[in-house]
């Protein structure tokens, strides 16, 4: 797992002081880009709409160098597949895009991807400091079923997930190279 802090703040709450890292905390892994990337994507941090049907989900963590600094400004690219596994190819349902805060945070509002032939639930992300290159991953839910068939699955790439009222909430940390 690329979590790089010891604890999570409070939902809501901002850190008081930079999150303890651990320094020993590898890059998160690269991964494909699939098929269905589409550049131009709106910026926002909801990719919930009017008419989204689907379980509610909350992304949220940080983005940290190797150093365990870390990083504002930085880029965050989010797609993924609809509660039925088809992803909107024509316009910009569940896309979208977002830049940390000051603090490395960013937090996600969207719904738990569905499923579709050959795949286990994912979300793909790119992310890009200021001037750096682009990492390009996807992140896992454990206990998924379909995991342990799925040829892309990293376990290094799984998100911290649980349950809350009305849906789930989860947690990942990238670490840029």
């Amino acid at each position: 797992q690329a979590l790089a802090r010891a604890s999570a703040p409070a939902t809501g709450d901002a850190p008081a002081v930079t999150p303890s890292c651990d320094d020993g905390d590898d890059p998160t892994p690269a991964q494909m880009e699939g098929p269905y990337f589409k550049p131009n994507s709106p910026r926002r941090s909801s990719l919930i709409e009017s008419g989204t049907i689907g379980t509610r989900l909350t992304v949220s963590g940080y983005v940290f160098g190797l150093g365990c600094q870390p990083i504002p400004n930085v880029l965050l690219d989010f797609w993924q597949a609809d509660t039925n596994g088809g992803y909107d190819n024509s316009g910009y349902r569940l896309r979208g895009h977002q830049y940390t805060d000051a603090t490395g945070a960013y937090r996600l509002t969207t719904i738990v991807p569905g499923l579709y032939p050959g795949r286990t639930r994912h979300i793909h992300v790119k992310v890009q400091a200021p001037n750096r290159p682009v990492l390009t991953t996807q992140l896992y839910f454990p206990n998924e079923p379909r995991n342990s068939t799925d040829a892309l699955f990293d376990p290094a790439l799984l998100m911290a997930v649980r349950a809350v009222d009305g849906g789930r909430e989860a947690s990942f940390d990238f670490v840029l190279a």
